[in-house]
């Protein structure tokens, strides 16, 4: 192998190392915010098309729906060209999946559980998440040049 095909196969490698992982990233951000969106909101549907395991259960599905989502802004935050930083990616990710999965214990209060105890305790960590992601972004942004 010449240097200039070996330059030619760095160039090629680099190029896909990192297009690849991020549109990788952005798809599967998108398939879990679709399938999150689905199974948090039209639980039933998502049970018949997807996730036919008995018993139904409305709470569980619409729970993996606001994981789903969560794991959805995680990968699209990682996979956007002006992404913060890992901690911010993650914070805000969590944040979000713990804040959705907040409003399903409120819409779904009359499913069991201990809504007197479960909805405040996630929406304080929900709140906590996203504050400091936010915070995080802020600066992580400020710091860069």
């Amino acid at each position: 192998m010449t240097g200039s095909d070996s330059r030619e196969l760095g160039t090629h490698t680099s190029t896909l190392g990192r297009r690849l992982p991020r549109a990788v990233a952005i798809a599967g951000g998108v398939i879990y915010l679709a399938l999150g969106v689905w199974a948090l909101f039209s639980p039933e549907s998502f049970f018949v098309a997807i996730a036919t395991f008995e018993p139904y259960n409305q709470h569980f599905l619409q729970d993996i729906g606001a994981f789903q989502i969560g794991l959805g802004v995680v990968l699209l935050l990682a996979g956007v060209p002006a992404r913060p930083d890992g901690l911010t990616v993650a914070l805000i990710g969590a944040g979000a999946g713990t804040a959705l999965h907040a409003g399903s214990h409120v819409a779904g209060r009359e499913l069991g559980g201990a809504p007197e105890r479960d909805i405040p305790a996630l929406a304080a960590m929900a709140i906590l998440l996203l504050a400091a992601g936010l915070l995080r972004w802020r600066h992580v942004r400020d710091l860069a040049p």
